[in-house]
């Protein structure tokens, strides 16, 4: 392929050919560059020319100054170059300004068509002298002077430090990795303070992870983090964990991270709070303006924009002294098998059924989902198996945002399950194999004390052993929570227990087994708080509730409707409880709003789908309020 082969193909003469690749076209037409530099390129047609004189190469030099493993602008780069019809020479002095000037003579040696330089140090564009006159130069980084590019590290650590501002921390540190981003990114944590009149100190910048941070996050000194590079953000989440702190609990931790396939987190790691930095955007940019000088493109091309935007917010949160409370329960994790019988079975007779379904269930699992559509942050202790239905309750919680970090696997037993025989009137009878939640033992509930921190009410159920029940009760109060106790599935509840609970909710059927002592309903609670309950309510089914504590007794009337399912409505009470007692209702107006809830679980089958969620119930309360 020749000029003349060129010119043909083209449609134009030799002399303009010659004119185009060797940068002296001021006379001839855009239209008509643009169609022969494409033909130029199609073909790698390389001119002849004197040796006195700079032709077109159609290679782009690159020199940068770090390692760049984790950096895709060079990817970015070599793609649009290619794109292009160019070649790329990349050299790296890793910060040597030896090594700089030797690769500076090498590029030069390949009579590239133009650069794209990451100076090595604030002295080395001295060295832009060393360069043809006339090449195609930009710069890029830190030391690159006025007209330098840069990616928006600056703009990403502000914004970074403002995610953590704008959840209420004040005491921000940041974790620094010298490199090419150092300054732009300490410049942006810096000036983000300083706009929200929050002073600024070096030692508030940490270059090393030492045991002085752990100490600090202990003493909320530092609530929050920021991050220059991910990998320094991983190496703190590792050093943290050991030492037990937690993380967004105990302080919140965001990071940039490149655009490349680094692993997203160490095993058993929570995936870290970021901004993705479009490196490759970046370096295509930078080419694609590079092309367009070389080329005598009178295009503009604008300064590189990113939005950012947070990947995730699992490292994220409010600062520890301002985390709103949330709901912890303990107790049974079941699966529920639904069948619907035309009558409830009887001694020596059987009943079939054409209709049954699977439902997560247990009366911890109920109130934890049922407390959670009511609009709180719910965490849930407690046991399951090695088998698939724990698989099926793992993605079922997850849907309904509950914390199962305090949920354990047993391999020594099935996940616990639930058989309900549904007759048309709505009654039920109920049998359950434990499984998996007769090994729960205090221990599991010592080894998740965390999550007792910050609980507001801790729901119990004493379907698990009545030990593990207690040294719940005992740690909701060493953490100033308050207690709900339901006693279902026991013959009498210790002393101690009774000593611990707050509220205990039985029916009239679990009171009379709990204290058959009493001749009535009214005696056997005040029997009950005698031995240290701090208030009774016992629930009656359609005939309401009865409120005993020891400011005086109440009796309050059931909500009006209709009987299908009267299976959860102990769980749809007692997690409506809970819920409006958190949001500051009185008892007594929190019984009322949780009569309502258990009315309206009564009118759908299985317990999960008749718990009722907070915008439905809110408008039942406004309706009963106006009658």
């Amino acid at each position: 392929m020749n000029i003349k082969d060129i010119a043909r193909i083209a449609g134009v003469s030799t002399s303009t050919v010659s004119k185009i690749v060797n940068g002296k076209d001021s006379t001839i037409s855009e239209e008509t560059r643009k169609k022969v530099l494409a033909i130029v390129k199609e073909y790698h047609y390389k001119p002849y020319a004197a040796a006195s004189k700079r032709t077109r190469s159609y290679t782009i030099g690159v020199l940068l100054r770090s390692p760049i493993s984790f950096d895709s602008t060079l990817d970015g780069i070599i793609e649009a170059a290619q794109n292009a019809g160019y070649a790329t020479a990349a050299y790296n002095s890793y910060s040597d300004p030896e090594q700089e000037l030797k690769n500076i003579a090498a590029v030069c040696g390949r009579n590239v068509d133009g650069v794209i330089w990451e100076p090595a140090t604030p002295n080395s564009l001295e060295y832009a002298s060393q360069f043809p006159q006339g090449t195609p130069l930009l710069t890029i980084g830190p030391n690159g002077g006025d007209q330098s590019l840069l990616l928006p590290y600056k703009e990403a650590a502000y914004k970074l430090t403002n995610e953590l501002i704008e959840r209420g921390h004040r005491h921000i540190a940041c974790l620094m990795t010298k490199g090419r981003r150092t300054h732009d990114f300490l410049e942006g944590f810096r000036t983000c303070l300083f706009d929200h009149q929050m002073p600024f100190d070096d030692d508030m910048v940490h270059y090393e992870l030492d045991d002085s941070l752990a100490g600090q996050i202990g003493s909320h000194a530092i609530t929050g983090f920021v991050s220059s590079h991910y990998r320094r953000a991983l190496e703190f989440m590792q050093m943290v964990r050991p030492l037990h702190y937690r993380i967004p609990e105990d302080a919140s931790l965001v990071s940039i991270k490149n655009d490349t396939a680094e692993a997203l987190a160490f095993p058993s790691n929570t995936e870290i709070s970021t901004y993705t930095i479009r490196n490759s955007d970046f370096g295509s940019y930078l080419c694609a303006k590079l092309i367009a000088q070389i080329e005598h493109d009178k295009e503009q091309h604008p300064s590189f924009v990113q939005d950012f935007h947070l990947d995730n917010t699992s490292t994220l949160a409010a600062p520890p002294s301002s985390i709103a409370k949330h709901v912890l329960v303990v107790g049974s994790i079941n699966i529920d098998h639904y069948m619907s019988v035309p009558r409830l079975p009887h001694v020596g007779g059987s009943v079939s059924t054409r209709s049954d379904a699977r439902y997560p269930g247990g009366k911890g699992v109920n109130q934890a989902i049922g407390a959670a559509k009511l609009g709180h942050r719910v965490a849930l202790i407690g046991n399951v198996g090695m088998d698939t239905g724990s698989d099926f309750l793992f993605k079922e919680l997850e849907q309904y945002g509950i914390n199962t970090a305090g949920m354990r696997r047993c391999a020594e037993e099935s996940t616990g399950s639930s058989y309900i025989f549904l007759d048309p009137d709505g009654e039920s009878i109920i049998a359950i194999l434990s499984g998996a939640n007769a090994l729960l033992q205090p221990s599991d509930i010592t080894n998740n004390d965390h999550l007792f921190e910050h609980a507001g009410y801790c729901l119990i159920q004493t379907e698990i052993p009545i030990e593990t029940a207690l040294t719940a009760a005992r740690a909701a109060h060493q953490h100033h929570a308050k207690t709900i106790v339901k006693p279902s599935s026991i013959e009498r509840l210790p002393d101690e227990l009774l000593a611990n609970t707050d509220i205990l909710v039985p029916n009239n059927h679990e009171l009379s087994i709990i204290e058959p002592t009493g001749k009535t309903m009214e005696d056997r609670a005040a029997n009950l708080i005698e031995h240290g309950a701090g208030c009774v309510i016992v629930t009656m089914g359609e005939r309401g509730c009865y409120l005993l504590s020891r400011d005086g007794e109440a009796y309050v009337p059931a909500a009006d409707f209709l009987s299908v399912d009267s299976t959860g409505a102990g769980d749809a009470f007692i997690s409506a409880l809970a819920a409006y007692l958190m949001y500051g209702y009185d008892l007594k107006h929190a019984i009322r709003i949780a009569t309502l809830a258990a009315g309206y679980s009564v009118t759908h089958k299985g317990v999960i789908p008749s718990l009722i969620d907070q915008l439905t119930l809110d408008m039942y309360i406004r309706q009963d309020t106006q009658r």
